[in-house]
């Protein structure tokens, strides 16, 4: 008479087998999902301090004097107010930087988040300190 098989376990088994891609899976899409999103707020964030530099007296006055702009610093010195424009960037005590850059042909601002930090370690530094920048031809 055949004996059947003992099969306590194979559910335990089947789970450690999968639960490592599983995870790794969700980790991986919730870590680029952070990415995306504080890239697109980053991509607000400067283009809201480029229209604060064309609503503002030194590039409009720039452009009717028909001269270079001479703007400079950072347009939404208050955090309040880039707080305003992307919220999701605060998340969790990090603070955004917005600077100008201007030449010739145009003006520059980048905003960047040098405290962002991606979470899983397989990215290495690659993501880490993300930025996004609006160029203003003129």
């Amino acid at each position: 008479m055949m004996r059947k098989l003992d099969q306590r376990g194979i559910g335990a088994m089947e789970f450690c087998l999968v639960a490592l891609p599983l995870f790794l899976l969700m980790f991986t899409i919730f870590d680029l999902g952070r990415y995306a999103i504080t890239m697109q707020s980053l991509r607000a964030l400067a283009n809201a301090g480029a229209r604060t530099w064309m609503i503002n007296d030194c590039y409009v006055n720039s452009a009717l004097s028909r001269t270079t702009p001479t703007c400079t610093g950072d347009p939404l010195p208050s955090d309040a107010a880039k707080q305003a424009v992307a919220p999701m960037l605060f998340a969790g005590g990090l603070t955004p930087t917005l600077s100008t850059t201007g030449g010739a042909s145009a003006l520059t601002v980048t905003a960047s988040d040098p405290s962002f930090k991606m979470l899983m370690p397989i990215w290495g530094t690659t993501l880490n300190a993300p930025s996004a920048s609006t160029t203003i031809p003129f």
